[in-house]
């Protein structure tokens, strides 16, 4: 249940096309749900400005399908995260207008009729190629909650030239998300170089020392740049959240 959803129950009693009855038919699960395997949190949105996002991670097609299904029959639509063909193929059944962004692993079926454009320009930049499952899972979330999204992609300290020479890019952007592996150095060079908020992620990309993204965990945590906030390694979705809620502060 989102905000615009909720007033325009309340504008529908007000104004005699909907009854009492119907409004608490649908609000009979707020705040949550509970399913046999999982509680939705229907209050989310009105608390946070989001609504619940599914974690399809370890989830059955089956049980990502009855989750979604409820976001949808209470007045939205849904977003899952990690997502898998699978899960994308059970979805896309019943719902043909979700997109599948299979780089990403991200399912997402937008609220019929609400198309909301927040204010601020989230740039998701990435070091490397192969840290773009991450940097895509950032760059799509933050388009989910309606923010305009731009990309700087494979820019890495290994050819500093190459984000040095996105100067202007970087300095037009309002909340800067930076996804590393290897060593993690990425976001300090960013953060030395613009005035905006920078969220770093580090992403489990690397050779053995790496250590799963351990390395460039501790080298974020480290950086002698003011203003570097960390998330957690893979953490896509968490700085996309993270900068939404600056953008909306």
């Amino acid at each position: 249940m989102t905000p615009e959803a909720l007033e325009a129950l309340l504008a529908s009693v007000a104004s005699g096309a909907a009854t009492p009855a119907d409004a608490i038919e649908r609000l009979r699960h707020f705040p949550s749900e509970r399913l046999p395997y999982a509680t939705i949190d229907h209050h989310r949105a009105l608390r946070q400005g989001h609504p619940e996002v599914v974690f399809c991670e370890r989830k059955t097609p089956t049980q990502v399908l009855g989750i979604c299904a409820r976001l949808v029959e209470t007045g939205g639509g849904f977003l899952g995260t990690r997502a898998t063909a699978a899960h994308a193929s059970a979805l896309a059944a019943c719902y043909p207008a979700m997109a599948w962004h299979e780089t990403a692993r991200v399912v997402h079926l937008a609220p019929e009729g609400r198309v909301r454009t927040l204010r601020g320009t989230v740039l998701v930049v990435s070091a490397g190629t192969s840290d773009l499952p991450v940097a895509e899972e950032a760059a799509i979330v933050a388009e989910a909650f309606g923010h305009r999204v731009a990309r700087l992609v494979d820019v890495g300290v290994a050819g500093i030239h190459r984000v040095l020479d996105a100067r202007a890019d970087l300095e037009s952007a309002d909340v800067i998300i930076v996804v590393a592996g290897m060593e993690g150095a990425l976001p300090s060079v960013v953060g030395g170089l613009v005035s905006r908020p920078v969220i770093a992620v580090p992403t489990s990309v690397g050779y053995g020392a790496a250590f799963g993204g351990l390395a460039a965990l501790l080298g974020m945590l480290n950086s002698c740049a003011a203003g570097v906030t960390v998330v957690n390694i893979d953490n896509g979705f968490g700085a996309a959240a993270a900068a939404s809620r600056i953008l909306s502060a």
